[in-house]
């Protein structure tokens, strides 16, 4: 069998990021398709939130080494400030020491035959850029998203940095991988030269975690009896899932058609900006409709999502690029979607591709307030049109994980570096 040494910042216990799934995924499902992998994370002080609600989920004969690292945000701040120099390419720089020191240990002991690091952690390619550079194993470079975009990172010297972290991937890579065609198209553009070391790995949903939670407590009946409750699961950022229209239409639609919407709740769940929401629920008199709640386990997110009368997207324009990770598990829930998205960008694709029919611009007021009502009306007489499961095999987490496989024994074929004869690990 051969080895993977897995570059991550994201792995249980870290709680309340939908990033963790997809190397959690990999972890599961690669050694079905001969390969080992050999987890490189950090210490868990670095993570915001802990959770043990996936610690079950990981292999248990999974080798996972943690090196030390520390949040400069949380632990060398002063009166809520620190050094921004101490926080680029990102606030878990302190990783790279530790992590470097510990992988050349790990690939000394345990012999893997490709590198592999994910964003959006930037430390995380810094990580896998030099454990390629010091042993000349071949690296796979994970962004999921693109890095260095116009405004983004808003910080110039940040910005730079990832500029420069993606540019030596391109350089030295043998594979480049991005979640959505819109991604992989940029940076051909953006790097023709590496064109050819450039592919698209989406994201996907977990078929096991579904099947596990049909016993699920928490997975019978409607989340509130006689009411239509539509739901977003996870992070509402300010700016890339700006919620501000969606609010004022609601509000809008609510003092004319009152009636209608004396029904209705709409819960956001595990959003992370709970001051804007509230903000925004005061600013348009929507107290008796919106409903604010933490995270809850992985499990009991799903379970979620299948009682849910919809689910809602939010994407913004300037992540037209990109696919929340959730779409995906938004799919498998089979429940209506309520996608709020820019015209023509990944996401709609998606979920045009899987069947979703109701659409409109985040930043519309006018096309929400025109869509809002007659999805509602369908979603209350059981009318609105559900993802087709027959579109949705090709986008399970083992089947990603057969394709990572294949493109990593590509590189061993390739490059010579085909891995000796299956071994038990030490």
């Amino acid at each position: 069998m051969k080895r993977v040494l897995m570059v991550a910042y994201h792995f249980p216990p870290l709680a309340g990021s939908s990033g963790i799934q997809r190397t959690l995924r990999f972890v599961q499902h690669l050694p079905s398709f001969g390969w080992q992998p050999l987890v490189l994370t950090c210490h868990p002080r670095a993570y915001p939130r802990l959770s043990d609600d996936l610690q079950s989920t990981i292999p248990p004969d999974t080798i996972v080494r943690r090196a030390f690292a520390i949040d400069t945000a949380k632990h060398l701040s002063v009166g809520g400030r620190y050094l921004q120099a101490l926080a680029r390419p990102d606030r878990w720089i302190s990783w790279k020491p530790a992590a470097v020191r510990e992988g050349l240990k790990m690939i000394e002991q345990f012999n893997p035959d490709v590198i592999w690091s994910t964003y959006p952690i930037a430390t995380a390619h810094l990580i896998g850029a030099e454990l390629a550079k010091r042993t000349g194993l071949p690296w796979v470079a994970d962004f999921r998203d693109p890095m260095a975009q116009e405004g983004y990172p808003a910080d110039p010297k940040t910005w730079q940095h990832f500029q420069a972290i993606e540019g030596v991937a391109m350089q030295r890579a043998a594979i480049n991988l991005f979640t959505t065609p819109g991604a992989a198209r940029r940076y051909r553009d953006r790097y023709p030269e590496a064109r050819n070391r450039i592919e698209i790995l989406e994201n996907g949903f977990d078929e096991d975690s579904f099947a596990s939670i049909e016993h699920h407590p928490q997975a019978r009946g409607p989340l509130h009896s006689g009411l239509i409750t539509i739901l977003h699961s996870g992070i509402v950022y300010p700016s890339e899932r700006d919620p501000t229209r969606f609010f004022e239409a609601l509000g809008q639609l609510k003092a004319v058609h009152s009636q209608r919407f004396d029904k209705l709740k709409i819960r956001f769940r595990a959003s992370e900006n709970e001051e804007t929401l509230q903000r925004l629920t005061s600013i348009h008199a929507l107290e008796d409709i919106i409903e604010i709640c933490p995270p809850i386990g992985y499990q009991s997110a799903l379970a979620e999502m299948k009682r849910a009368d919809a689910l809602l997207v939010l994407q913004g324009a300037n992540c037209s690029e990109q696919v929340p990770a959730k779409v995906y598990e938004y799919l498998r829930a089979k429940r209506p979607i309520l996608c709020l998205s820019s015209e023509g960008s990944d996401t709609e694709d998606v979920l045009r591709k899987a069947g979703v029919t109701a659409f409109a611009p985040l930043d519309s007021l006018d096309q929400i307030i025109k869509i809002l009502p007659g999805f509602l009306a369908s979603v209350r007489d059981n009318s609105a049109s559900l993802p087709d499961p027959t579109r949705l095999s090709s986008a399970s987490r083992k089947g990603r994980s057969m394709v990572l496989a294949s493109l990593m024994n590509t590189i061993c074929s390739t490059l010579g570096a085909a891995s000796p004869a299956a071994r038990p690990l030490p």
